[in-house]
């Protein structure tokens, strides 16, 4: 809470926050340095003898209105949720090409006849999604990276396009892995009873659940 005396600053800066999408805590370091640097432009006007109002109305308006400072500071706040969604992405696709197989390994069904040529393309499919989202993963971090080193403007649509491809994956990833769930129930009886299958399909749901969360939050940072 600000000072009663501070009551211009916290207004402007909770303008700021009501207009900001992205990371929360990232948000939340933006506006406290803020209000550091705020308060200590109303400190410095007050010593030289400025009223203390008039004091916060010049540093306010120093300081920048949020139509001058919401493009820059949404861009950052984009670049985090990139950031967050990458390495999200990254670990939890990681995890889902080198365990995907352990769902099935000794399971009683497993020595038996091959499944349907559709139904093994669909799994092929499904591999080849944590692939590429592991390697867009990859490639919005070296994004990331770049942005904060460079200015250039080309990396502002390689974000857009990580992002987007990020989003495609995911949508892909849990359309195919849901029509691959339950074509395998249809298939196999005893898969529903799997304590790997049952185990596994809990971890997934909550993977794409945990990605869903952070691609909302590029998705929202993104369009401001």
């Amino acid at each position: 809470m600000g000072r009663c005396e501070d009551v211009l600053v916290d207004e402007h800066l909770r303008e700021l926050g009501a207009r900001l999408q992205g990371p929360a805590r990232l948000k939340s370091d933006l506006l406290t340095e803020a209000r550091h640097g705020l308060l200590d432009a109303v400190e410095a006007y007050r010593e030289s003898g400025v009223p203390p109002t008039e004091a916060q109305r010049r540093a306010v308006v120093e300081f920048g209105s949020p139509a001058q400072l919401l493009p820059s500071w949404q861009a950052e706040l984009a670049i985090g949720a990139l950031r967050g969604l990458s390495l999200r992405m990254l670990a939890i696709a990681g995890v889902g090409m080198a365990a995907g197989d352990l769902t099935w390994r000794g399971a009683s069904w497993s020595a038996g006849p091959r499944p349907p040529a559709g139904y093994r393309l669909l799994s092929s499919s499904v591999d080849w999604i944590w692939a590429g989202s592991l390697l867009l993963a990859v490639a919005g971090l070296l994004v990331v990276a770049a942005s904060a080193r460079s200015t250039w403007p080309g990396l502002a649509v390689a974000q857009r396009a990580v992002g987007t491809g990020l989003t495609g994956m995911l949508a892909l990833g849990m359309v195919d892995g849901c029509a691959l769930f339950a074509w395998s129930l249809s298939l196999w009886d005893a898969a529903l009873h799997w304590p790997p299958m049952i185990i596994g399909g809990v971890l997934v749901g909550a993977a794409y659940f945990s990605l869903a969360r952070a691609t909302r939050g590029w998705l929202l940072a993104a369009a401001r």
